[in-house]
């Protein structure tokens, strides 16, 4: 008779043939998936932590001992820039911020870098658009074609900045530079070695500021550096020297050539008071004197005082018309007139086209 294998037994050996095939297909899996790198994974996170913790541990950003010269100090304060906080007193000093984008977009107010220190840092092509930098340093600073429209430099330490191809328009320089307001301060207090010394830094970085202004047109911004640095430069000569005394006569009458209405005016006050000493001493109308009079009434008076006006300015102009003629000391008077009255009138041409053609 024909054996006949049980139904349960082939069962079995169907299943234990799957499950061979299962576990074959199973190593066979295990040897091509990749293996993943727990540690590399753990590396990595900790690096990333470590580096979001720096950009906003304020501890980093203003202790001045800490080294921020690597590279990755941009990209950190970008993205600390961005997040809208306040960037005040940070030590940056030695950073390598160049093509740095610390630009507020989509705002009236820039980013505020107040009292920043910024010493010998490398701020080449940054941008810098309406940046709040008062009172930082920026001494020995490179600055070489930086966006600085409409920042805030008031109080900004600027000696021995690079200013070269820098856009400087509309900028906030506050009235005076910092050098200059701590001369002042060592003045008040007697210490007139230090006054001397800032003087001699506010002078250096007036002309700075008035070279690189002029680089690029902007005549009116550097016509005003160029006063104050002729300031400067009277300040740090003997009080009582003769070089001061016509450095403030040159002041006065032009603002070192950067104001012509002040030749104007100066003309109109040589004018009015050869004009009263004229009419106090007389002069003579066609034979007839012409000066004040108590027994005159006050319009024969205010008519005689009319007339020496115009004998003043006939004088001051050099017109010479001849129908008054001056008497006694009004000669002295009408020839110092008619002398200052020359050299005013060239000083007020050689100041107004000097003035029209910057």
């Amino acid at each position: 008779m024909p054996q006949h294998t049980p139904l349960s037994s082939s069962v079995n050996n169907e299943d234990s043939t799957k499950n061979n095939f299962a576990s074959a297909d199973s190593e066979g899996s295990t040897e091509t998936k990749p293996v993943i790198d727990s540690c590399s994974t753990r590396s990595n996170d900790t690096e990333s932590s470590q580096v979001d913790t720096l950009i906003f541990d304020l501890v980093y950003w203003r202790d001045p001992k800490v080294n921020k010269t690597d590279d990755q100090v941009k990209q950190r304060l970008e993205t600390y820039a961005k997040s809208l906080q306040s960037m005040a007193g940070f030590q940056l000093r030695s950073a390598n911020l160049c093509d740095v984008d610390l630009v507020n977009r989509g705002s009236k107010v820039g980013y505020d870098l107040s009292y920043a220190d910024f010493y010998r840092a490398n701020l080449t092509d940054a941008h810098m658009f309406k940046i709040n930098l008062k009172g930082a340093s920026l001494m020995k600073a490179k600055l070489c074609r930086a966006n600085l429209h409409c920042a805030n430099l008031e109080d900004c330490n600027l000696l021995g900045a690079d200013l070269t191809q820098a856009k400087l328009e509309n900028i906030n320089w506050g009235k005076y530079i910092l050098q200059e307001k701590k001369a002042i301060q060592a003045k008040l207090q007697h210490n007139y070695r230090e006054m001397k010394q800032l003087y001699e830094e506010a002078e250096e970085v007036y002309r700075s500021i008035r070279k690189n202004c002029e680089a690029q047109g902007l005549f009116e911004t550097s016509g005003y550096f160029f006063h104050r640095e002729m300031i400067m430069r009277r300040y740090q000569m003997p009080f009582w020297s003769s070089l001061r005394f016509f450095s403030k006569l040159v002041d006065l009458f032009c603002g070192y050539g950067q104001r012509p209405l002040r030749v104007v005016f100066f003309s109109f006050s040589v004018i009015a008071m050869c004009a009263i000493a004229y009419f106090l001493i007389g002069v003579s109308d066609s034979g007839q004197l012409v000066k004040f009079n108590w027994e005159h009434s006050f319009l024969e008076n205010l008519y005689g005082l009319t007339d020496c006006l115009y004998f003043s300015v006939v004088t001051f102009t050099t017109l010479g018309y001849g129908d008054f003629t001056p008497v006694g000391l009004t000669r002295l008077v009408a020839a110092v007139e008619a002398f200052t009255g020359s050299f005013t009138m060239a000083l007020f041409v050689v100041v107004f086209v000097n003035k029209i053609l910057r």
